[in-house]
C-alpha cells in the first residue's frame, strides 16, 4: 500500500541516515529557495495576495521573507505568501525528470510551522523534514508522469501539497497512522491547472500547495482522519489525476532501496520555463561572439532555433504581453539572450517584454521542432548582414544547457544568483548575512533565527 509505505518511510527517516550528498543537496535547495522567495517578495502577485488577505490573518508567528522591517503573519498565510514569492519569477529549483519545482511548497510550509512552534527546531531536524517532503512529492510525481502533466495538471502544486504534508508531519513527529491521514488530507486538496501559466495564478499554485499540506498535517496531528489508502485507491489520488500510474513502484524505490530524488534537483540560471534555457544559453554565446566580431544585433536578418518538442508546447507564445507571459516565450528568451547577453528577472519585467527593440529581435526568431533533440539541447543558426552587404552565419549547438545535471550551477553561481535577487530587497550587508546563514543551515540550533537575517 503506497500511502502506508510512504508514511512508514517518513516516520523512520533520520538525519543520520542521510548521505552527505543528500544533505548538501538539501542545503543548496533551501539556499536557492530563500533567494527566490526574497526576490519575489515584492512582485505584484505576492503583494496583491498579501493585501487581499491581510484582514483574515491570525496571530503573527511566521516570517514573510524579504518583507520590509519585521513582518510576521500566521503560519497558514506565511506558507501561502512565501510559496507564491518563491515561484513567481520561475527561478526556482527543478526536478528534471518530472519538472516539479519541489522546494517551494515544502520549504514554505516547513519554515512557517517551524517558526510557529513553542519548541526549538534545529537545522538538522529541518533538513530531515525537507528531504522527506521533497522525496515524497517527487516519487508520487514520477508515479503519474507524464500523463498527469500532459492532461493539464500543474505537477508542482498537485504533488506539492503531499510533499508539504509529509515534511510537516515529520517535523511534528506524527505517528505513521497520523502521517498517512495527513497524506490523504493533502491528496484530496489537488491544486493547479496548466491553463493558468502566464498569470498570477501560476505562482499561487505552490503557495496554496504549501498551505494545503500544512493544513493537512496540522489536522492529522489532532487525529483528524482521511483514507489511509488515499494515494493508491481505485478512486484515490493517482487514479483520479492520471490515466496510468507506477505509484507502487516509485514508493518502493524510496531510498535506500532506490535513488534520492533531491540529489537530482537542478537550479535555474534563467527565470523562465526550463525548456527555454538551451535557447537562452545558445543566444548568450552568440551575443558574446557578436561582441568579439564587432557586430550588432540590429544586423540580424533571421534566427533559426531547432528545439525539443516541449519547447513550443510549453513556451510557444510569440507575442507575450507582459513579464509573466514572457517566461513562456522561447522567442523572448532568445531575444534577451541575443540583446543583453543574459536573462535575469530584470529581463522579464513588463517594460522589457514590450520594448520595441526586444520585440523587433523577437520577431526575427523562428523555432522549429527536432524530435531527435533532448530537452536540454538545441541548435541555433543566426544570419547577419554586415554593413558592406556580406552575409555572415553564426551557429551554436548547446548539448546540455547550463543548470542541467550535466552542467550544474556551482555554489559560486548560486551565490551570484542569490545576491542578485536579494540586494535590491535587503541591501548589501543584510544580503551577505542572509547568504551565510542559509549556507550554515545544518549548524543552526534554532531555525527561527532566520528572522534576524531574512
Amino acid at each position: 500500500m503506497a500511502t502506508e509505505a510512504l508514511a512508514t518511510w517518513t516516520t523512520n527517516l533520520t538525519f543520520t541516515t542521510l548521505p552527505p550528498d543528500v544533505k548538501t543537496a538539501a542545503i543548496r535547495s533551501f539556499y536557492n529557495w530563500a533567494g527566490c522567495t526574497v526576490g519575489g517578495s515584492a512582485h505584484p502577485a505576492t503583494s496583491i495576495a498579501r493585501k487581499a488577505l491581510s484582514r483574515f490573518s491570525g496571530p503573527p508567528t511566521s516570517r514573510l521573507l524579504g518583507s520590509e522591517g519585521s513582518v510576521d503573519v500566521d503560519a497558514m498565510h506565511a506558507a501561502l505568501f512565501n510559496g507564491i514569492a518563491s515561484h513567481v519569477h520561475d527561478y526556482d529549483d527543478t526536478h528534471l525528470d518530472t519538472i516539479i519545482h519541489p522546494t517551494g511548497p515544502v520549504a514554505s510550509a516547513l519554515l512557517a510551522v517551524a517558526e510557529s512552534l513553542e519548541r526549538i527546531v534545529s537545522g538538522e531536524e529541518f533538513i530531515t523534514a525537507l528531504v522527506a517532503g521533497v522525496e515524497a512529492e517527487c516519487k508520487v510525481g514520477l508515479g503519474v508522469w507524464p500523463d498527469h502533466y500532459d492532461v493539464g495538471w500543474h505537477i508542482t502544486s498537485s504533488t506539492g501539497s503531499i510533499g508539504a504534508a509529509v515534511a510537516v508531519s515529520k517535523l511534528l513527529s506524527l505517528s505513521t497512522t497520523q502521517t498517512a491521514h495527513a497524506i490523504g488530507l493533502a491528496a484530496t486538496q489537488v491544486t493547479g491547472l496548466r491553463e493558468m501559466f502566464g498569470s498570477h495564478t501560476k505562482s499561487f499554485h505552490p503557495g496554496r500547495a504549501a498551505q494545503n499540506g500544512l493544513l493537512a498535517a496540522i489536522l492529522a496531528s489532532e487525529d483528524y482522519t482521511s483514507s489511509t489508502i488515499g494515494l493508491e485507491a481505485k478512486r484515490g489520488w493517482a487514479n483520479v489525476v492520471s490515466t496510468s500510474n507506477q505509484l507502487d513502484a516509485q514508493i518502493n524505490s524510496l531510498a535506500p532501496n532506490g535513488r534520492w530524488e533531491i540529489a537530482q534537483n537542478a537550479f535555474k540560471p534563467f527565470p523562465c520555463g526550463i525548456v527555454v534555457h538551451p535557447i537562452i544559453d545558445g543566444c548568450v554565446l552568440v551575443h558574446e561572439e557578436l561582441t568579439r566580431m564587432g557586430l550588432s544585433v540590429d544586423q540580424i536578418v533571421e534566427v533559426q532555433a531547432e528545439v525539443h518538442p516541449l519547447v513550443l508546447e510549453l513556451t510557444g507564445k510569440k507575442t507575450p504581453k507582459d513579464g509573466l507571459e514572457g517566461k513562456f516565450s522561447v522567442y523572448h528568451g532568445g531575444a534577451v539572450g541575443l540583446l543583453f547577453g543574459k536573462a535575469t528577472p530584470a529581463q522579464y519585467e513588463d517594460r522589457i517584454v514590450t520594448d520595441p527593440q526586444v520585440v523587433d529581435i523577437r520577431d526575427r526568431i523562428q523555432a522549429t521542432i527536432d524530435e531527435k533533440l533532448r530537452a536540454d539541447e538545441c541548435h541555433i543558426t543566426v544570419l547577419f548582414k554586415k554593413e558592406d552587404g556580406e552575409h555572415v552565419t553564426i551557429e551554436k549547438h548547446v548539448d546540455h544547457a547550463v543548470g542541467s545535471l550535466e552542467r550544474p550551477m556551482t555554489d559560486a553561481q548560486l551565490v551570484e544568483k542569490f545576491v542578485d535577487q536579494c540586494i535590491p530587497v535587503l541591501g548589501q550587508e543584510r544580503t551577505e548575512k542572509a547568504s551565510q546563514w542559509c549556507w550554515d543551515l545544518e549548524k543552526h540550533q534554532d531555525v527561527r533565527q532566520i528572522k534576524t537575517v531574512l
